[in-house]
Parts: C-alpha cells; structure tokens; sequence
C-alpha cells in the first residue's frame, strides 16, 4: 500500500463503530433473554469472530450491513470456538465459558496462541473456575465447574481480565467483588447494568452477584481509537471533524495528550447514546509539544499509543512514554514495534522495557513500514507517511481489516 505525502488534510468522516462495545453488545445479549439490534457494528474480523463464537455457543446472531441481530441462549452448550485473532473474544468467553457450566476450548491464529492467557485464568480459578491453558496460551479448555463469589484483586489494569471475572460473577453464587489497580475502560459495567444485571461501584471495587441479564438495543458509538488517526492527520496537516465519537471518560486519554501537547481541538455536539457520552471532535493544525505519559495515563490511552509515537516525532522537544509494558503483549510487541515504525519513517526512537523515548524533529522522511501483522502499526505509519516529506509504502496493510475495514478507502 503506497501512501503519498499530504500538505494538507481535511476532512468529515463517519468512523466505523466501537470494537470493544461492539464486542460485548454481542457477547452479552447471545446470553440475554429475548433479542436486541445492534446498530453501527464494526463489522472488523475481530467482532465477526465473538459472532461466530456465540453461535457455536447456541445464541442466534445474523449479520447484516453494519447491523447485528442476536437472540440470545440462556444455556450455552459446550462447543469449541475459533477467536481468530481476537485477544478480547477469547479472554472474555474465558469468563463466560467458565461461567455457564459448558465444557468450552477456545482457540485462536498464531498469533492470538501466542499472547498470554494465564493472567485471565488465574483469577478465574479463584471462583473455581476450571481452567487449563497451554502452559499460558491458547487453546484454552474450559470445564463446566461451580463457581462461588469471593474479592478478587487484579494484578493489571486491563478491561479484558475485568470483564471476564464479572462475566464469570453473573453465574456464581453470592457476591462477587473486583478490584484493580488503575481504573480500566468500563463498557462491560455500563451494558451489563443497562440490560439488568445485579452491579454496582463502591469503594473502589465493582460488586456483582447472579443475575440474568435482558435483551437491549444498543447504537455503537465510533471508536476513538479509530479516530485517533484522523484526529492525528488534523493536528499535524489541517482540520478534521470524526463524527459520533464515543468520549467515555475511560477512553478520553487521547485528549489528555492532545491538552499536553498543544493541540488545538473541540467536542461538538454533545450527547449520550445508550448510556455512553458521544460528541463529534474537530481537530486543528497545531504546534506540538513534548510530554510525558505515565503508568497512570495507559490504561485510557492504550491502544492510541502507537499514533501518539507518530505525534511525539513530529513535536518539539523530547517526549517520554513509560509503564506501558501491556503494549508487549498485543497483537505484536507493540513496544518494539511501534520503534521499528518511527525509525523506518527517519523518527528518532529508543525503545526501553516499558516504553520509548522520542525526540521529536521538524520533519519525517518517509520509507517503507513493516505492520508485523498489527494493525494499530500499519495505521500508525500510514499517519507518519502521510505526514512524511517523501510518503512510503506499508507491507501488511490487509490487518487493518481487524478493527478498520475502511481505513485506507477513507484515508484516500
């Protein structure tokens, strides 16, 4: 995929709906009573593989153009399930699975059994659940088991591990109790109140207990992390307008960074949408700062980091990035990955074990960007060669299709 040089970029443009929303409006309603539509799904690999994955399970989910249609199962049968490349489908059916008293293995690509499972599996098994990985990775087998409510602690901030331990609370006895160290996205808190079940925030933990959940109609609004290039190509070449952009405050990091950096921005037209903030944002061409990110700003701002590398080599002064050792274990080593893309475009990176240094210069030569089968990193690159002096090319462009099927149509 050849990307040419732009001095200028302008724009509206309607951004594909929310992944992890979209995620988990399937998942929840193919275990809900009754039958709900989903509207602006992302129709990426991604979701279309927890679709697949709840039918093998018994719900009925029928695709159609950016709209789903589930009708759920209140007794998901054993099954073993296909994730593709999906970290989310598998770790949350983990949950799930371990909940509904089914005998469940969950597979994925290569990739997928190559990222870390064990730190779902194990708090997991504090309720009882029983789970056998391969020695941490996929598959994953789940055998039916009782589940018993208890305080779990999470050792990382991370929305997957959260979700599955109250997917998996929805089926135990007594009250379950979560706590993690940095307060996650929370999507899977908000849809699970919103469709009934028994959840409530306090104290810093979120305590659920049995609960049978109800069909809801949900209006996926766009996904920020989808956003986040064209918002980058407005900061850096001109004006952009992402339209119906979910701003829950657990994904707003992003527009931390652009305060930090001096990125001229507004939210216009705001408004809730089945519970979730929604507001259209408008970004300017601005001069760009360094910053510095910290172990408190990651879990709101994760997957954007890659396109924030491309900022912060493009901003004056020099930008450092740190507790952001969850980026090694995405869909690629993302720490080492997003080094590679800002050396490849002339960015000067150095790469540590829990994030970058960047300093920034005037200007970005451009070159070939190798995606290593990510899709955040040949989106990032296309941003850094579009910003380039010379463009380049990205090898791998196809992942896209896991998150952004139209990416490139809308950036050309």
């Amino acid at each position: 995929m050849k990307i040419r040089p732009r001095c200028s970029f302008e724009g509206s443009f309607a951004i594909p709906g929310d992944k992890s929303i979209t995620h988990r409006a399937i998942m929840f309603n193919g275990i809900a009573e009754g039958e709900a539509r989903i509207t602006n799904a992302l129709l990426g690999e991604d979701c279309l593989s927890t679709a697949a994955c709840m039918r093998a399970l018994g719900a009925d989910v029928t695709v159609g153009e950016g709209e789903i249609c589930v009708r759920g199962t209140s007794r998901p049968h054993g099954a073993d399930c296909y994730c593709g490349n999906s970290g989310t489908t598998m770790r949350l059916l983990m949950g799930l699975a371990a909940g509904c008293g089914a005998d469940v293995t969950l597979r994925g690509d290569e990739s997928l059994s190559g990222r870390p499972m064990e730190r779902v599996a194990q708090p997991l098994r504090r309720l009882g659940a029983k789970i056998e990985t391969c020695e941490g990775h996929a598959p994953v087998r789940v055998t039916a088991s009782r589940l018993i409510g208890c305080e779990v602690d999470t050792k990382v901030a991370s929305a997957q591990v959260k979700s599955a331990l109250l997917l998996a609370a929805l089926f135990a006895e007594g009250e379950t109790a979560v706590r993690e160290p940095l307060l996650s996205r929370d999507h899977t808190e908000r849809m699970l109140a919103a469709m009934g079940a028994d959840i409530r925030r306090e104290d810093g933990a979120i305590y659920v207990r049995h609960s049978t959940l109800h069909a809801a109609d949900i209006a996926v609004p766009a996904d920020i992390s989808s956003a986040a290039y064209f918002m980058a190509l407005g900061a850096l070449r001109g004006e952009t307008l992402c339209l119906g952009v979910g701003v829950n405050p657990t994904r707003t990091g992003i527009l931390r960074v652009f305060d930090r950096m001096g990125v001229r921005y507004r939210l216009e037209n705001e408004r809730q949408v089945c519970g979730e903030p929604v507001a259209d944002i408008r970004t300017f061409r601005s001069p760009l700062r360094a910053l510095t990110v910290g172990r408190e700003d990651i879990p709101s701002l994760i997957d954007e980091l890659p396109v924030i590398a491309v900022l912060c080599a493009l901003a004056e002064g020099e930008s450092v990035i740190a507790g952001a050792e969850e980026l090694r274990v995405k869909e690629s080593d993302r720490i080492r990955t997003t080094a590679e893309m800002i050396r490849a475009v002339g960015g000067e990176i150095e790469e540590r074990p829990d994030g970058f240094v960047i300093r920034g210069k005037r200007s970005l030569a451009g070159g070939t960007v190798r995606s290593c089968g990510d899709h955040r990193i040949a989106m990032s690159g296309a941003v850094a060669l579009a910003a380039s002096t010379n463009g380049g090319q990205i090898e791998g462009e196809e992942c896209v299709a896991i998150s952004f099927p139209q990416f490139f149509s809308m950036l050309n």
